[in-house]
């Protein structure tokens, strides 16, 4: 299974948040953010901190997918 933040990405956009801004509103580094971005993995704490700051649930933010075999 791979992480994937699509979710967020479209959560910001439609509520016209900068990452930037984001990593005030949930105290999260600006390196955090490139790894959401690269869609690695990330603690569930600091998606905790992005829910809190976004008012809404983790399935908001984040999704699960299989990834291609090999």
């Amino acid at each position: 299974m791979a992480v994937q933040y699509n979710k967020l990405w479209k959560r910001l956009i439609d509520m016209k948040v900068k990452k930037s801004s984001l990593t005030e509103m949930a105290g999260v580094s600006a390196s955090t953010i490139a790894k959401l971005s690269h869609d690695e993995y990330v603690s569930l704490e600091i998606l905790e901190r992005i829910c809190r700051a976004l008012h809404c649930e983790i399935g908001d933010v984040v999704e699960l997918s299989k990834e291609a075999e090999s």
